[in-house]
């Protein structure tokens, strides 16, 4: 079970480095960044000096162009946000959530897990907010919620690890029984909303000119049913059927 930091268009790249610091700390080393303002960020001197012995972690990083791309692989995505939205998944506290989230993926209910953090002045945005199974918030004060994007990642960091049982503690020991694949990454399930998507216009069901919400809801929906590999499949099966089904009808 994999876990991995992201960074949404990062603009800073002493921030950077600071964040690969607070990863490692922590015993992490997974990061990806995604459309950073530097494209040579990693090998600037500001993220270097930063990283103060975790030059290693921005190493190995990864520079992507999509949020996508930076969550291959991953089946659980938390992004972090200060600011409630009025639609999306649910608001939670890090500790009290990722406490219950802990055991299930250490059972191999996860093939793996990304906490995303966007751009300093402004955060994520709605879209990449509603692509995640949760909304961490950080408790702060009323008055004066800024944090620091390292600061940030230190806390979520810190947090999971305590959640995970600290350095050198077992596992968690699993439910007994045949153990359950784990659910596809999130690029498959885009794939799957866009088959689906493709579907519902074809018979009708989705009116182009006035989507409204409809498939940030599916979303939702798909996320909490965490379907495997093999049920994608089935699923972008039955969205292949409908619309072969629509485009001989209207034939």
């Amino acid at each position: 079970m994999r876990t991995r930091f992201v960074l949404v268009e990062p603009s800073h790249a002493g921030n950077v480095g600071a964040v690969a610091r607070a990863m490692k700390v922590m015993g992490f080393a997974d990061l990806a960044l995604v459309r950073p303002r530097w494209p040579d960020v990693l090998q600037r001197p500001e993220a270097v000096e930063r990283a103060s012995g975790a030059v290693d972690v921005l190493q190995q990083a990864r520079v992507v162009a999509t949020l996508d791309e930076a969550l291959t692989g991953i089946s659980h995505v938390c992004t972090t946000a200060m600011t409630p939205r009025d639609f999306g998944p649910p608001v939670a506290a890090p500790r009290p959530y990722l406490a219950a989230l802990a055991p299930h993926a250490l059972a191999g209910g996860e093939s793996g897990v990304a906490f995303v953090f966007g751009p300093e002045r402004y955060g994520l945005s709605n879209a990449d907010v509603y692509r995640s199974h949760v909304c961490l918030r950080i408790p702060t004060a009323a008055d004066y919620g800024s944090l620091n994007l390292a600061a940030a990642v230190q806390l979520i960091a810190y947090e999971w690890r305590l959640a995970l049982g600290g350095f050198g503690a077992e596992a968690a020991a699993g439910p007994s029984g045949p153990r359950r694949a784990p659910p596809a990454d999130a690029p498959a399930l885009s794939g799957l909303l866009d088959h689906w998507r493709e579907a519902l216009l074809a018979v009708g069901y989705l009116d182009a000119a006035s989507p409204k919400k409809l498939m940030a809801r599916l979303r939702l929906l798909v996320q909490r049913a965490a379907p495997t590999a093999t049920e994608v499949h089935i699923l972008r099966g039955v969205a292949r059927a409908v619309i072969e089904a629509a485009r001989r009808h209207s034939g």
